[in-house]
């Protein structure tokens, strides 16, 4: 299998729906399946903390350019808050805020310690320097070494960062510390304490989701056929997985357009040639160029939607062909959405389950880190993809037994989690 290069994921559309207010449609119809309480609702409902940095830094011209940086804590009551942080220019507080408070539930659903967070910092890193963004790192890092902590508050690598972020970060928080700190952070290079498995958990929980869900539908992988949206970490990694399961991929996309082949497209050759190209697919002959939008409603049985958030809208989602949609990405699908999917009868796996094998192989990371001690591969696989089955199988069950959306299902699972933690907790 051909490697894969670290890739940048496209920036967000910045005209769609609001996505605090998509997460917050789906959360209060699962807290009314509930019976949540009115106090453990207001508790929920919105984030612990907010942070805002203004950080200098020293451009290659010499000059100090500001940017401003942010940090959400939404909840710690499982753990300390766990989530990414974003360079991209279309940052903005109520998305950081919304993407916290889907660390929170995702983490529930997976039944791991941790509570959610997101950061980010306004930017394009795409037209900055190694240097630029190393110090911007580090000014970022030290404007948020009381917040950041093993115990406190990890972060990882999300859209625009990687492992040598993540590295920068771990290096200036042990030197604010005077100690050795790799457990601040995951996604680090496995040189620095990073895991085994890390860079394909992600999309190999994809996977996993997808051939449980199939299973449920009573479709075998050798006789089904897949489009993925995204052709980045996630959605690469969810290919070569599912076409080793025997999945047909008729459709990939990346930044550069969407190719489509019926016969199925040869995706170790489309990595190869991706990572020949600068991370692009354009050009790639083993498929043929189509509309990207064509892609979410192309003839398959599943749709893997991996790149950005609000991709399948109302406006599109009456043309949706594929019996199961299996989220990669976060909040690709918009609330307003939802309910003609339901009404197609089209089985989705949410994003806060599909996509936590992400968080549940950094939260290894940050256990070996503990621990002092690495885990093989093996042991790093077989106990995501058993987390991942189990968290699968708690939400259809879920489903069944309240008659409700698996979407629904996963937050009734999560925040049922999360209130009962606070009854036992206690202390208003």
């Amino acid at each position: 299998m051909a490697a894969h290069t670290v890739y940048k994921e496209p920036a967000p559309k910045v005209d769609r729906e609001n996505p605090l207010e998509s997460m917050m449609s789906r959360f209060n119809i699962a807290a009314e399946i509930l019976g949540l309480d009115e106090e453990t609702y207001n508790v929920l409902k919105a984030p612990d903390k907010q942070v805002i940095v203004h950080i200098p830094v020293t451009m290659d011209n010499g000059k100090i350019r500001v940017f401003e940086g942010y940090r959400v804590i939404h909840n710690t009551i499982l753990g300390p808050s766990k989530g990414g942080i974003r360079y991209d220019k279309n940052v903005h507080l109520d998305e950081v805020k919304a993407l916290a408070a889907w660390m929170t539930w995702k983490c529930a659903v997976v039944d791991i310690p941790y509570g959610g967070a997101k950061g980010g910092i306004i930017c394009d890193p795409t037209t900055m320097s190694a240097g630029e963004i190393e110090r911007m790192t580090r000014g970022y890092t030290l404007a948020l070494k009381d917040i950041f902590g093993p115990d406190r508050d990890i972060p990882a690598p999300d859209m625009g960062t990687g492992p040598r972020e993540m590295a920068w970060l771990m290096d200036e928080f042990s030197k604010t510390n005077g100690m050795t700190s790799p457990a601040v952070v995951t996604g680090k290079p496995l040189v620095m304490g990073g895991s085994l498995g890390r860079t394909e958990a992600t999309g190999r929980g994809v996977m996993v989701s997808a051939l449980a869900a199939l299973k449920k539908l009573g479709l075998k992988p050798t006789e089904v056929s897949a489009a993925i949206q995204g052709f980045g970490n996630v959605g690469s990694w969810a290919a070569v997985l599912l076409h080793e399961q025997g999945v047909k991929i008729k459709a990939v996309s990346d930044i550069s357009g969407a190719y489509w082949n019926a016969d199925g497209i040869n995706i170790d050759e489309a990595i190869a040639y991706k990572n020949a190209h600068n991370g692009r697919l354009e050009g790639f002959a083993g498929a043929t160029p189509m509309n990207p939008d064509d892609l979410l409603t192309s003839d398959v049985d599943v749709l893997v939607p991996a790149a950005v958030e609000d991709v399948i809208t109302e406006h599109n989602a009456h043309d949706i062909k594929a019996k199961l949609i299996v989220e990669g990405a976060n909040g690709p699908t918009s609330a307003s959405a939802d309910p003609i999917i339901n009404e197609k009868g089209i089985m989705v796996v949410p994003d806060i389950l599909a996509n936590s094998g992400g968080v549940t192989v950094s939260y290894f990371e940050w256990v070996q880190n503990k621990q002092g001690f690495k885990w093989t591969l093996e042991m790093v696989t077989e106990r995501a993809d058993r987390i991942m089955s189990d968290a699968f199988e708690k939400v259809y069950q879920t489903s069944q037994k309240y008659k409700i959306p698996m979407r629904i299902a996963a937050y009734v699972v999560a925040i049922d989690k999360v209130a009962q933690t606070y009854k036992y907790r206690g202390g208003f």
